[in-house]
């Protein structure tokens, strides 16, 4: 019975330990994707008929000409004298993206239209069959053909429009996701998430995940911050897909995140992202001071003041966290902390990428 009761409570404590490993370990899929894996923007130019006159005008020389082009197309040429009023027609720019996953002939998105001459709301309109193309100038392909009702979002801007299922694929669009030696695969890990570190964790996790496929041999390698080299085992090459997805279901331990403040002084948001230090230093700010490892106590006068020295000394750095707390205690408006934390990035005191939106 002893022995018995002594296995239950190593497994009862193995089951309370396990989940806590578990969510511990970040995916691969999240801070990593697969290079040749990326969204393609498709183009055209078209034009919006039926509208109930906000369109262009006969004034504008292009919507005229490619009126007269469509007509032409449909059997029925006429003079540029015979359109004398164009208000019910506007040309647009539209646009749509295949999702980095691909998409196979013969599926839908959606599109977006923006009128690019003088209309005045496009509520109401139909679009032409329009072709897409991508940027590529190179290879003009048509890869989708868009078209339909026309729906405004945003009354506000009564000139950009939506359709929804209004793009016909009719070209395959697929990730090419392998080297021309067909056994290579290469990881981009998110730029969040990049680091000569987290490469190299990355390249460690997938070699160990993979002892027995390869041999035992190194198959991954990082080949730069931000990026990791992996060769697909034999066993694997008939079925790539089926390697990466093992791949990119491995997990790594708390993967390291670049030191990053952001700033937002339109929204009054400040987002602190990894350990970002601060090395000692004193602001005085209008009515407070905030002394932040100084070898001196700061003689002080009238006004809030607070010190922020940790048990590890006062040459060394502080979190950033501490002093937005301190900051925070003090009451100090969101524009004045923005402001000292700009002070301390030109001062060289900030220990972080300083980002303004």
């Amino acid at each position: 019975m002893s022995r018995l009761a002594t296995t239950i409570a190593i497994l009862l404590l193995t089951c309370a330990i396990w989940p806590s490993q578990a969510e511990a370990r970040v995916r691969l899929e999240y801070i990593c994707s697969v290079q040749g894996q990326q969204e393609v923007r498709l183009t055209g130019l078209g034009m919006i008929v039926g509208l109930p006159g906000t369109g262009d005008g006969a004034k504008n020389a292009p919507t005229v000409r490619a009126l007269r082009a469509a007509m032409a197309r449909l059997n029925q040429p006429v003079l540029d004298t015979e359109i004398r009023n164009a208000d019910n027609v506007a040309i647009v720019m539209v646009e749509a993206t295949i999702p980095r996953t691909g998409l196979k002939r013969g599926q839908k998105i959606d599109c977006f239209v923006n009128a690019v001459m003088g209309a005045k709301s496009l509520r109401g309109g139909r679009l032409l069959s329009t072709p897409l193309t991508t940027a590529d100038a190179r290879n003009q392909l048509v890869i989708g053909v868009a078209g339909g009702a026309i729906v405004v979002d945003d009354p506000a801007r009564p000139t950009s429009a939506r359709i929804t299922q209004g793009v016909d694929l009719v070209q395959d669009v697929t990730a090419l996701f392998l080297s021309k030696q067909q056994d290579l695969v290469t990881l981009l890990i998110d730029p969040a998430h990049a680091s000569f570190w987290t490469a190299s964790e990355v390249a460690r996790v997938i070699n160990s995940e993979f002892t027995f496929e390869s041999a035992a041999k190194t198959i991954a390698k990082p080949t730069g911050p931000g990026s990791v080299e992996i060769q697909i085992p034999q066993q694997y090459r008939q079925n790539p897909v089926e390697f990466i997805a093992q791949v990119l279901e491995s997990g790594i331990d708390t993967p390291n995140t670049q030191a990053r403040v952001i700033l937002n002084p339109r929204t009054g948001t400040v987002v602190v992202t990894g350990e970002v230090e601060i090395s000692p230093v004193i602001i005085s700010h209008k009515s407070f001071v905030v002394e932040i490892g100084a070898d001196d106590p700061l003689l002080t006068g009238p006004g809030p003041f607070i010190g922020l020295i940790e048990n590890s000394g006062r040459q060394s750095p502080q979190q950033l966290k501490d002093l937005v707390d301190a900051l925070n205690k003090l009451r100090v408006p969101t524009a004045d902390v923005i402001d000292i934390i700009r002070e301390l990035h030109a001062t060289g005191k900030l220990h972080a990428e300083l980002i303004e939106k």
